[in-house]
């Protein structure tokens, strides 16, 4: 029933639990309340929309406790189903069990309605009776239930205002026939309501049912990631290849995919060469090469060859599983904007139970003749109009959509809390090394002197540096093979620390260094000044070829930018967002990159125990900050911004501290989550003021208010069924717009999935 996850502290451990029968915000507070007031618990948080409560406790608490404040609360608990099972089987359950409830007060219901308009027979009074009692003991069971565990409580929800409701209509009809007389002394007409509580409930079933049909398509999101995950996987164990299930998989088992196959974990290709889509992952639509060394992501697709890799990450270790994982809490967890809704609601049902009395006391004793009927009537009306259904899903449906669509799009935001954040953003700080750039040198250009030639500076450069573990060097050698140039050996090779290397090709003693080395060797430019300048001006990193004495040539390298680096900056500068870059490289490579970008405002040769200072002198300017890193010298800077956003192919740490992670490190993420984020928060605005403005608009018709109008029987006719002869609001119709209300809601939280990203083009 409860699955248990590891906190980031040794102290605290996080418990998710499903529960069910939760029907508006005034259950999310009481379940709130309830788990909070157990020992040891830290904090909790309750979606209505997911059903989910997300508990934080300390060591050593149980987790039945927990499961028996919800139950002591009137809620039941769901069966909980494993993170990368499939989710909707509870949903299915519960969709199932409304629905037949649904249909059974249905026939119910409409049986009644037709015997309301019939002649009247001996025992037709009876008979509705006997109709009414099953709808409204058994299919609105759950709302007496609900009801009851509020009054534990001492508080008030919606299954509080439903149970009131028809419940007066009910037993009024039920008096009406057992003792007929009560009313001939008043002389008042009994009339019957047994259409009226049976209708309220199949309505509010209906509505139920609809809501739960279109809330299980806010979560397909996370049922597409789970249902990507393979059944599977072809081991090689004794030389033998043997089919296992995923859940057998081991840390070092060697693993065969064949073209079609999706990857089954996490691992390192060992032997074979392939082409990978990982769009369903990263959300980068190219597919990328695999080669031995190169990282696969389980649940990727092979496109064309069979390789063998080493399983290196399985189970709950593997990328999906931490992507599903960090979906879940984030649908789960709660906005700062939805704590208002709760706010409300909790103040609010006691403020309708009141209003409905003062209703029900104004017309017995002013309205006019038969008093009684239309008091009762208009008190159930306001009872049943005002259930804050709808209030407790504006914000929570959007935010399971909004994360879910994130996800889709490989950005991972890690709280219904970031997701709200993100639209206020007006400062974005890049880091340079494998954020804003691809974080490997790449040989840009070579200039070789007239009695060289570009070949053979780029040959002589790889020998010296074959074998190197500077990454300058490796971009050397790199450069050369992919020339197909035949690298010769070198000997007597010296390294001269911070400056260069020296040894013999050939026959040849050669330099290879920054300027500072060739200057201490006292080595000509050979007419190669000019463009050493050129390129540093560009932020290029100049080595120098040396030849008895004399400089034969230059080779530049760069560390170049990312795809799609300058078409996200400058949607960035669209949205009004000012974007810099935070770097501990020097100024004159960090200001050539931000030219080349397009980036306003350069913050360079910052020592990583100072970038967090330095975002914080911007929040203290009242800029709302978003730092993007890769590595663990960003994270104190991810913590500090007001969202850190992770580079996904960058380091453990850096993911684990911020904010959102962008799975693929494509910088278009950024953009894709501001304005996500202004989307959802644009949506749950729409939700939350159609949700109070239907309140506040009906609320009055429900008590009667249209009577000072409509008074003795001057309703148009048109009008009749809506408000009856005196301006009053019909219950049945009460309960039908107290249901479309909360269909309305969902479904503009369904909107959201019409949600694109916009597609960069450098």
């Amino acid at each position: 029933m409860a699955e248990k996850y590891a906190h980031n502290t040794n102290k605290t451990e996080k418990a998710h639990i499903h529960i069910t029968g939760m029907t508006c915000a005034s259950c999310v507070a009481r379940v709130e309340e309830a788990l909070s007031s157990v020992p040891g618990v830290v904090s909790a948080n309750v979606n209505l929309a997911s059903e989910k409560a997300t508990v934080e406790y300390t060591e050593g608490m149980q987790l039945v406790d927990l499961q028996r404040a919800v139950m002591e609360a009137g809620y039941e608990l769901g069966l909980e189903a494993a993170i990368l099972e499939d989710v909707t089987t509870a949903a299915q359950r519960e969709l199932r069990g409304v629905r037949n409830r649904f249909i059974f007060a249905a026939i119910l219901a409409a049986s009644i309605m037709a015997l309301m308009w019939a002649p009247a027979f001996a025992g037709k009074s009876y008979l509705l009776w006997a109709l009414a009692t099953p709808v409204q003991f058994w299919a609105g069971w759950r709302f007496y239930r609900g009801a009851w565990g509020a009054l534990r409580h001492k508080t008030a929800d919606m299954n509080t205002l439903i149970a009131v409701g028809t419940s007066a209509a009910y037993f009024y009809s039920m008096v009406a026939v057992l003792f007929p007389g009560l009313f001939a002394a008043t002389e008042v007409e009994p009339g019957l309501y047994f259409d009226t509580s049976a209708m309220i409930i199949t309505l509010i079933l209906l509505g139920r049912f609809l809501e739960t049909r279109a809330r299980g398509q806010t979560s397909e999101a996370i049922k597409k990631l789970i249902g990507l995950n393979p059944k599977t996987a072809l081991v090689i164990s004794d030389s033998e290849e043997r089919e296992i299930s995923i859940e057998d998989v081991q840390v070092g088992d060697l693993i065969i995919v064949r073209p079609g196959e999706r990857v089954p974990v996490d691992g390192i290709v060992r032997e074979g060469y392939s082409i990978i889509d990982e769009s369903m992952i990263t959300g980068e639509s190219i597919p990328v090469e695999k080669k031995t060394g190169d990282e696969v992501i389980g649940a990727s697709i092979n496109k064309t060859g069979s390789f063998k890799f080493e399983a290196t990450r399985v189970g709950k270790d593997t990328t999906l599983a931490q992507i599903i994982r960090l979906v879940d809490e984030a649908q789960g967890s709660k906005a700062p904007i939805q704590r208002l809704a709760d706010v409300v609601a909790s103040y609010f049902v006691p403020i309708v139970i009141g209003i409905a009395t003062i209703t029900f006391i104004i017309w017995y004793f002013a309205g006019p003749s038969p008093s009684l009927t239309y008091a009762i009537l208009n008190f159930v009306a306001v009872l049943i109009i005002a259930c804050p259904c709808a209030m407790g899903l504006a914000t929570p449906t959007a935010i399971i959509v909004g994360t879910g669509k994130g996800a889709e799009h490989g950005v991972l935001i890690r709280s219904a809390e970031t997701l709200e954040r993100s639209h206020q953003i007006s400062a974005v700080l890049l880091d340079k090394t494998g954020t804003l750039t691809q974080g490997k040198p790449k040989v840009t250009d070579i200039f070789a002197v007239p009695s060289s030639s570009q070949e053979e500076v780029l040959l002589l450069a790889a020998s010296v540096e074959y074998g190197s573990e500077h990454p300058l060097g490796e971009a050397i050698v790199r450069a050369a093979s992919k020339r197909k140039l035949k690298i010769p050996s070198a000997s007597d090779f010296n390294a001269i620390p911070g400056h260069g290397v020296e040894a013999s090709v050939e026959g040849k003693k050669l330099i290879l260094g920054n300027l500072r080395l060739m200057s201490e060797k006292n080595l000509s430019w050979n007419g190669l000044g000019e463009e050493a300048e050129r390129l540093w001006a560009k932020g290029r990193t100049v080595m120098f070829l040396g030849i008895d004495r004399q400089v034969v040539g230059i080779i530049a390298l760069a560390d170049t930018l990312k795809p799609n680096a300058k078409a996200a900056v400058g949607a960035l500068h669209n949205m009004g967002i000012e974007v810099m870059i935070l770097t501990g490289d020097n100024q004159r490579t960090a200001e050539a990159i931000a030219r080349e970008v397009g980036i306003d405002r350069v913050l360079a040769e910052v020592l990583p125990e100072r970038k967090a200072q330095e975002v914080k002198k911007l929040q203290e300017e009242g800029k709302v900050v978003a730092m993007v890193g890769d590595g663990i010298n960003d994270a104190p800077a991810l913590a500090q911004a007001d969202v850190g956003i992770a580079i996904g192919t960058g380091t453990d740490v850096a993911m684990e501290t911020g904010d959102i992670t962008l799975i693929s490190g494509d910088l278009g993420g950024i953009v894709t989550a501001v304005s996500l984020s202004k989307r959802t928060m644009r949506t749950i605005k729409q939700n939350l003021f159609w949700a109070f403005a239907y309140n506040s608009a009906l609320i009055p018709v429900a008590a009667g208010v249209l009577y000072l109008a409509f008074g003795n029987a001057s309703v148009p006719s048109g009008l009749h069924f809506i408000l009856g002869n005196y301006g009053f609001l019909n219950p049945i119709l009460a309960a039908a717009a107290m249901a479309a209300s909360s269909l309305t809601v969902v479904s503009n939280s369904l909107r959201l999935k019409g949600f694109r990203p916009v597609k960069f083009e450098d």
